[in-house]
């Protein structure tokens, strides 16, 4: 197993008590097509985690993570209403400012077990399904939970911040 892919394993166990099953796909995961034709599933049972820049008026920037269905896309603009700032203080964040802040590289960043508190918000309609595939600390590793399960150990508010919500 691939040593990213095995510590967020083994930090899901020590926080979160959760034992879960790292599946690994040399072809890559990269993109939420590629992860459900890798494990077998719709597009839609993909939890991606996507992080994003919120920067304030004093110019500092905090991160939020939203985990959203491989079927949907974020609204950057229905995010930052949701936050209640401009929709132009919104934007996906820098790959090395994830990498730091968050503890992952992108593509391969778990809903949880991050280096820091991020608000995290869970698209819907992945609550729609029994099972749900998320990334396991590669872009070419997943693992396998209960929507309920992602929810509750992302401590995520569920909200819809995907292109169309209101």
């Amino acid at each position: 197993m691939h040593p990213r892919a095995q510590a967020f394993a083994e930090r899901a166990a020590k926080s979160y008590g959760l034992d879960v099953t790292v599946r690994e796909f040399p072809e890559g995961t990269k993109t939420a097509a590629d992860a459900a034709d890798a494990v077998g599933c719709e597009v839609g049972q993909i939890a991606s985690s996507l992080v994003f820049t919120i920067e304030a008026d004093d110019g500092t920037e905090t991160l939020v993570v939203v985990i959203t269905s491989g079927a949907n896309r974020v609204s950057e603009e229905a995010l930052a209403a949701e936050l209640g700032v401009a929709s132009d203080a919104v934007s996906m964040a820098d790959p090395e400012l994830i990498r730091e802040r968050v503890g992952w590289a992108i593509g391969g960043v778990p809903p949880f077990c991050h280096d820091s508190d991020v608000r995290t918000f869970i698209d819907p309609s992945l609550l729609e399904f029994e099972t749900v595939w998320a990334a396991a600390g590669t872009p070419s590793a997943v693992f396998a939970l209960t929507p309920e399960s992602l929810r509750e150990h992302a401590s995520a508010t569920v909200t819809d911040v995907t292109t169309g919500s209101s």
